[in-house]
């Protein structure tokens, strides 16, 4: 009896936490993706609205969300087919334990280095080029499709890489941990009514990845050398040399060093 009340609760324990990854890894998930972010504050916005009426008593509201809840999740997954294919394309290329590499310090600031020297080229040449920084989300499926590289990272390979008449140099050009791992990638584009109409191919490409996944788009215009940063579903659009490097720093810090760094703040706060 003992041994079987004991088998139980780890049972439970096991189904908990079970439910509990499953969660946790979709979440993580549709919150790299901007659209699937906006359609699950939508859907929660709708059940908080259903739960409010209910308890006022609001009947023709009550009704209403009714219908939208009985109806809703067929409308939503064929209005949103794609963003739902997305996320599910997501879960099956995310990497459990985070990016390929952990990044040293050392390598971090020899990426930007490299990265920031090939832009300010660039973009004193008024060459166009896409620069696509992938973190904990794999762009395996993009790579997989374009000219696979695997090669050391460096400024002068990136400039070659989008210099004119390049077989490649539409494409865009994927870095993981501290190697560029393929050039010519192709992504796609978003449908963002809030992004500028005068804007290329290149900035919605590298807004389109960094709405679906948590990677760094870097841009530079071919017509005006502008650069741009796509990052966490938005487009920083003509950035100087000086704000771009701050901050692909910023962004390709890992997560650690910056809740590391919010708690000595608050210890300083509360010093003080």
């Amino acid at each position: 009896m003992i041994v079987d009340n004991i088998i139980d609760i780890i049972r439970s324990i096991v189904d908990v936490l079970l439910v509990w990854f499953m969660f946790y890894f979709i979440l993580k998930n549709i919150r790299n993706n901007v659209k699937m972010s906006l359609l699950f504050k939508g859907v929660l916005v709708v059940i908080l609205l259903k739960l409010f009426s209910s308890l006022v008593g609001l009947k023709t509201v009550g009704l209403i969300l009714d219908y939208i809840i009985m109806y809703g999740p067929l409308a939503i997954i064929i209005i949103f087919q794609p963003e739902i294919r997305g996320v599910l394309e997501q879960l099956g290329r995310s990497q459990l334990l985070g990016r390929h590499k952990i990044l040293t310090v050392d390598e971090r600031e020899k990426l930007v280095y490299e990265v920031i020297n090939a832009v300010d080229y660039l973009r004193k040449s008024k060459i166009g080029a896409l620069i696509v920084i992938e973190r904990d989300v794999s762009l395996l499926e993009y790579i997989n499709r374009a000219k696979p590289l695997y090669a050391d990272l460096s400024s002068e390979l990136l400039i070659s890489i989008f210099f004119p008449n390049n077989p490649l140099h539409d494409g865009a050009a994927i870095i993981q941990g501290n190697r560029i791992s393929c050039a010519g990638a192709v992504f796609p584009t978003s449908n963002s009514i809030s992004l500028n109409k005068r804007l290329g191919t290149r900035h919605r490409a590298a807004l389109g990845i960094a709405e679906e996944s948590d990677a760094i788009g870097i841009v530079v215009s071919e017509e005006t050398g502008r650069v741009s940063i796509a990052v966490k579903g938005e487009l920083f659009y003509n950035l100087s040399l000086d704000d771009a490097r701050m901050m692909l720093i910023e962004e390709l810090r890992p997560k650690q060093e910056v809740e590391i760094e919010t708690e000595e703040e608050d210890d300083y706060e509360e010093i003080n």
